[in-house]
């Protein structure tokens, strides 16, 4: 049997956080809820994000170049009804009916929208198995308590092909 561990992955953009997070989540007899990030690209081109429900695997649109209303991140404008109404609701979801609280990331984009740090909050505070990634880079006090807290694997090129038997084994489940 698994336990519920909680972890936390870091690492820059596009390094394979969130492959990482999927491949885990086949890999545990537990069931998960919670919200991914992933990127959409249009003709080669990164042209926004969309936010995943890990339970049903619905998607609506986070962020996106051609946006006009919501908080602007980088180039993109982030979508903050999609994010609450939808990313916020399947954390919220997810702490009372799953295992595992998935949590894809904490950046910029994401704190964004008012009710995703207090989100993140519950499923701290919750009893839950976690994984939460977080931006390398970000400041923001709870991407630095998440980094503190939780145990910590460092995506990086070089290592990211052997961190799932880590994570799994954080897990107490054999690759």
């Amino acid at each position: 049997m698994a336990i519920k561990a909680r972890i936390a992955l870091t690492g820059r953009p596009g390094v394979g956080k969130t492959t990482l997070i999927e491949q885990l989540l086949s890999s545990l007899p537990l069931s998960a809820g919670g919200m991914i990030t992933r990127e959409v690209r249009k003709c080669g081109h990164r042209v926004g994000f969309s936010v995943v429900d890990v339970a049903d695997g619905q998607e609506r649109m986070l962020a996106y170049t051609h946006h006009r209303n919501g908080p602007r991140v980088g180039r993109y404008t982030v979508d903050v009804e999609a994010l609450e109404a939808f990313g916020v609701a399947a954390i919220r979801h997810a702490i009372r009916h799953y295992d595992i609280v998935v949590i894809d990331e904490i950046a910029p984009m994401e704190l964004s929208g008012p009710g995703f740090a207090p989100a993140v909050e519950e499923a701290l505070a919750s009893d839950c198995g976690l994984v939460i990634s977080t931006h390398a880079h970000s400041d923001h006090p709870l991407a630095h308590r998440v980094r503190r807290d939780l145990e910590l694997f460092r995506v990086k090129v070089s290592n990211r092909d052997h961190l799932l038997a880590e994570m799994l084994a954080a897990f107490e489940v054999r690759a």
